[in-house]
């Protein structure tokens, strides 16, 4: 039996982070059970990274509230952070007549829901802001902006966590079971008691809810393809560019998205699949991505592709149904003290801190929170040496050698930086913690040159045997036997 806790939050994604996060500003015991070896592995970290403006909800849904607020406040959070984000701008692009009238919609739903600055703009227009992009109007969004999404939610689990709160990687939960003071939440070997629970568990949030007893729930896993494209490819894009979305489709269509790194982003697809866990990349798929992608930007070429990855949104409506779902946020009065957040989809990543800000105010109006003095918002990552100036780098050399030593040359990572991330503070040891701590096994060759000397550091600093190695998942162990 764990020690008894005040708040139990079962799921580590940008969501359940962001709650946990907020609860730390209160005299709370706080723990974070997240199924999967690190934080962000599922949709939190698979999807564009945009921080939207607003103007693709239907006013006078949560959506819409969420997310106009977050997209407001987030150059603060970003400083608070250490993490970069680009209030880049975004063009959704449009080609025929009915396109013309997607347009006009989008901005007058944007200004109904309180987005600045929304305004459509003709062909030449389009041309003077992203040379390369074709269309023949486009409704610009200046407030819309782009977010390392794995950094970010890295971000606020670590500022939790130096704030007290505590996470427990790699606990699914089995079981919940309501007790006279609360609940006792089951995981494979462990049992945790809590007054309250917080269900922000994404795309098996409705398997939590049903072990509570909440039956009506059902998430539609919606997968989403991407390809990810050279920086030698950034020259052609520096903002977002969005075709009109499909309404029946439930997605905002195949764009390009700049990455805060430098990369492209093409995709995602939205395809409905059967498993919350399949993350498949598809042949059919990769090639309508790079067609699609084609209709906005032509200059996509296949040598600029260097990976794929796909990520699932957890939808409250079926294929057959289509479109949105507004969020489902708060608890039932035949459960006490349970706070479901489900079908937590885009725009989830910008809506995160506002939606966590509204969970404390649930729990505040049942009970006194006691504001902790020693909250301190500010998390500093890790710094990046090729980002510095000459000067810079050789005054970080001569403090600490190893960051003479480049053990990422695509991404020029150093040393020092990789054995920062080797002693995160959620004490992940996986290969995949490394590298998105890191941007190493990120570049060109994709840890051709880096990936064996990563893993030996791994080793050496955590005292691993190399059966102990895993890339990623529970199972996912990277060695089963030596080889010379």
């Amino acid at each position: 039996m764990r020690d008894k806790y005040d708040v139990l939050i079962i799921g580590a994604g940008v969501i359940g982070s962001s709650i946990a996060r907020e609860l730390s500003r209160y005299k709370l015991k706080v723990a974070v059970l997240e199924k999967e070896l690190d934080v962000v592995c599922e949709t939190s970290g698979r999807n564009s990274g945009v921080i939207h403006a607003g103007f693709n909800s239907r006013p006078g849904t949560l959506m819409a509230k969420y997310c106009v607020e977050g997209c407001l406040g987030f150059d603060k959070v970003a400083k608070e952070l250490d993490i970069p984000f680009k209030r880049t701008g975004k063009l959704v692009v449009g080609f025929t007549k009915d396109d013309l009238e997607g347009l006009e919609e989008l901005k007058e739903k944007g200004e109904k829901n309180g987005v600045p600055g929304l305004k459509i703009i003709s062909e030449k227009e389009i041309r003077e802001k992203q040379p390369y992009i074709k269309g023949k109007a486009a409704l610009f969004s200046p407030m819309t902006g782009i977010v390392n999404p794995i950094i970010y939610t890295i971000a606020l689990a670590e500022n939790a966590c130096q704030n007290g709160v505590e996470f427990f990687l790699g606990r699914e939960v089995r079981g919940i079971k309501r007790i006279e003071k609360g609940y006792e939440v089951s995981t494979e070997d462990e049992i945790f008691q809590t007054r309250w629970v917080i269900n922000s568990a994404g795309l098996n949030s409705d398997k939590i809810a049903r072990m509570v007893g909440i039956e009506d729930y059902t998430i539609y896993p919606c997968r989403g393809e991407y390809f990810i494209l050279d920086k030698n490819f950034s020259k052609y894009l520096t903002m977002p560019a969005y075709p009109v979305p499909n309404k029946k489709e439930g997605g905002l269509g195949i764009h390009l998205t700049p990455s805060v790194d430098g990369n492209v982003l093409i995709g995602p697809s939205a395809v409905y699949i059967d498993e919350n866990d399949n993350y498949s990349s598809t042949q059919k798929v990769m090639d309508m991505l790079i067609e699609g992608g084609r209709k906005i930007l032509p200059q996509i070429e296949r040598k600029y592709l260097i990976r794929n990855f796909s990520g699932i949104r957890p939808k409250l409506v079926s294929k057959e149904k289509g479109g949105y779902a507004d969020f489902v946020i708060g608890e039932r009065k035949n459960v006490p003290n349970v706070i479901n957040l489900i079908g937590m989809e885009s725009p989830g990543l910008t809506s995160a801190l506002p939606i966590a800000r509204d969970v404390v105010n649930i729990i505040a109006k049942r009970e006194t929170l006691q504001e902790n003095e020693k909250f301190n918002p500010i998390r500093r990552g890790i710094l990046k040496f090729n980002e510095q100036s000459d000067e810079k780098q050789a005054e970080l050399i001569k403090q600490d050698p190893d960051y003479g030593e480049i053990f990422c040359r695509c991404e020029t990572v150093t040393k020092h930086e990789i054995l920062e991330a080797v002693h995160n503070p959620l004490g992940v040891k996986t290969l995949t913690g490394i590298k998105n701590r890191t941007r190493s096994m990120m570049g060109r060759c994709q840890g051709g040159y880096c990936q064996t000397r990563i893993v030996k550091l791994l080793m050496r600093e955590h005292n691993l045997k190399p059966e102990e190695m895993r890339y990623s998942r529970k199972n996912g162990y990277l060695f089963e036997g030596r080889v010379r």
